[in-house]
């Protein structure tokens, strides 16, 4: 199988968990380098409106500390495409619950316009900050 010169993927990352681990892993496998977007806590306010347990400094330092991941960025905003032209990235890796979306259509097409990929990775079932969240709440 050919490797992708610069993937990139974007994710919270709170409470890291074995679903976060094995889409880096499978992501890493398919690239030579792997650069990895953390959502800032204000970013991931914006959108989901609540903000991680554990805050962006460490959430980015766990990160940076697996060994699939080669470099590891703050994501700030949502304009993935500029972020991607800057990377030089020549794939993106999103989980595969996004795929068919019309946000991912279009990301789709902008990134082929930059020579750039998008791969779908199968997501871990039975896993999620949000599941982790419930039972801790419990």
């Amino acid at each position: 199988m050919k490797k992708f010169k610069v993937g990139y993927t974007t994710g919270v990352y709170d409470m890291f968990h074995i679903g976060h681990l094995n889409i880096l892993r499978r992501a890493k496998e398919q690239c030579e380098t792997l650069i990895v977007g953390v959502t800032t806590d204000e970013l991931c306010f914006k959108r989901k409106h609540k903000y991680p347990i554990i805050n962006e400094r460490d959430r980015k330092a766990i990160v940076e500390a697996i060994r699939y991941v080669d470099r590891a960025i703050f994501q700030t905003d949502m304009d993935k495409i500029r972020t991607v032209k800057e990377l030089g990235a020549d794939v993106v890796f999103v989980g595969s619950d996004w795929k068919g979306t019309d946000a991912w259509k279009q990301y789709e097409k902008e990134f082929a316009t930059a020579g750039c990929n998008v791969i779908y990775l199968d997501h871990t079932d039975g896993i999620s900050s949000t599941i982790l969240r419930e039972k801790i709440s419990k």
